[in-house]
């Protein structure tokens, strides 16, 4: 009797396995679609107040929800567009039109995601290093975003750059909470999006950026081994190897050949996707640098983009707070949006700005 309720739990242990298996490879499939990208639209209340000053607006629940209802909204988004990273607010919230948004993107073909991670702090003993917080009760959280339309979830970690930073304590202890969300959400059938950010800020030089890109990307890889993370099931979202802002620019060209140099040596072909940030590059600089990226010649991965102001800046400054302007702003989303798909397949040329 013993024997057969241990094999028949050891059988329903295995189908609720595949399940899960098959959760994680139909959104990652669905993620990384050709001509296709990600828009980050999971800004936090701080960083969208901000934004919305730029263009004299006021951040309140309404003018956010007005927002973003309206780029969700956009007609053919779903063309250009594969995935949306949600705020926590923002997907329990309803449009305009009084659709609960992961239903409105899911309608149009899009996968709705969600932001988990809860910030970033200092590094206790690691002066200038920052860790991200939120792993307490994710699983819980987790649950409750799948229930209300999240497949995919995105995690932050941040590192900066100068002649010391970062610290050895910080790469280890970033790349082992990215390994543990990663794999939290894996168990949930969540693919988990590992964003280790290689800030911009500062002079150093493209070289510098790639010396700590590679550290950094070398050891967020051991500890999701060292976690059982199936590389299969998850989507890579780093920076792009870049001069500091402080800096003299690099071109494309250079970018490109300094980003791919190091994801060569340092990412595994068993990924299916590594989706770049913006990080403070303009909308064309970014575009222009995935451009070239995926002018290359074919990588092991897909080459994508999952950026937020570099996707969203025009749209902000086109609504500018005025529900008549949605139009226009829809136009300006769909056009950036657009315009990365081509960069997608290395089709983007600077005259199809105009």
């Amino acid at each position: 009797m013993a024997g057969r309720t241990t094999n028949r739990l050891s059988r329903i242990n295995q189908e609720l396995t595949m399940t899960i298996q098959e959760e994680l490879n139909s959104t990652v499939r669905e993620l990384v679609q050709p001509g296709k990208g990600i828009l980050a639209a999971d800004e936090s209340h701080p960083t969208i107040a901000k934004r919305f000053k730029a263009v004299g607006v006021e951040s309140s629940e309404d003018m956010r929800r007005e927002y973003r209802s309206l780029i969700f909204s956009a007609s053919g988004l779903g063309e250009f567009i594969s995935g949306v990273i949600l705020f926590e607010e923002t997907l329990g919230q309803q449009s305009l039109d009084n659709v609960p948004m992961p239903k409105l993107l899911a309608s149009k073909g899009i996968v709705p995601g969600i932001k988990v991670d809860k910030g970033k702090g200092p590094l206790v003993n690691a002066p200038g290093d920052e860790i991200t917080f939120g792993l307490d009760g994710l699983e819980d959280r987790l649950e409750i975003y799948k229930n209300q339309g999240a497949r995919f979830a995105k995690w932050r970690d941040v590192f900066h750059i100068s002649d010391t930073l970062p610290s050895r304590q910080a790469i280890e202890a970033n790349a082992e909470v990215l390994a543990r969300y990663a794999a939290i959400c894996q168990s949930l059938g969540i693919v988990p999006i590992v964003e280790p950010e290689v800030l911009i800020d500062g002079n150093h030089s493209i070289e510098r950026c790639a010396e700590v890109s590679e550290a950094v990307i070398r050891e967020v890889f051991h500890a999701l081994y060292r976690h059982k993370v199936a590389l299969e099931y998850m989507i890579l979202k780093p920076s792009m190897v870049t001069p500091g802002k402080e800096s003299p620019k690099a071109s494309p060209e250079a970018v490109a050949t300094a980003t791919l140099d190091v994801f060569r040596r340092a990412v595994p072909a068993a990924v299916p996707g590594i989706f770049f940030l913006s990080g403070g590059q303009t909308p064309e600089e970014a575009t222009l640098n995935l451009n070239a990226m995926n002018s290359m010649g074919a990588q092991p991965w897909e080459l994508s983009f999952s950026y937020g102001r570099a996707l969203q800046e025009p749209a902000q400054k086109a609504w500018a707070g005025n529900l008549d302007n949605g139009p226009e702003a829809q136009a300006a989303m769909l056009k950036r949006a657009r315009l990365n798909g081509a960069a997608r397949a290395g089709h983007y040329r600077p005259e199809m700005e105009d």
